[in-house]
């Protein structure tokens, strides 16, 4: 399965990329610094899920959203943000989000997504 973390701190994509393979061993984890190369790999790549940060250069994880729905409609993307204000998890859920975790994604918060959040 391939997944797609989003986020401009190595450190963070890389707890994201451990937290996934306790839950997920085999996953082929693609990664991206901000939100235009996220719509650059996820064009070419078509991963079964994203893992999306807000707050990065070039392009925002709000835009970055927006964009991989106008691209996939059944797109699947969780949230993964230091931003944990109600206003920043209703914008992303009603822009198409299956939901919104704070930083940073451990194993537990990873199994709860795979079990509640996402069908794969």
């Amino acid at each position: 399965m391939k997944v797609l973390v989003v986020d401009d701190s190595k450190i963070a994509r890389m707890s994201v990329i451990k937290s996934l393979k306790e839950i997920v061993p085999d996953a082929e984890a693609l990664q991206a610094t901000n939100g235009l190369e996220a719509l650059e790999i996820f064009q070419k790549e078509r991963p079964r899920v994203v893992f999306l940060d807000l707050t990065m250069p070039v392009m925002d994880g709000y835009e970055a959203l927006k964009r991989i729905m106008e691209i996939d409609k059944a797109a699947q993307v969780i949230v993964v943000s230091a931003d944990i204000q109600s206003e920043a998890k209703l914008r992303v859920l009603v822009a198409g989000a299956k939901n919104m975790y704070p930083k940073p994604i451990n194993h537990e918060i990873m199994k709860l997504i795979f079990e509640k959040d996402l069908l794969v």
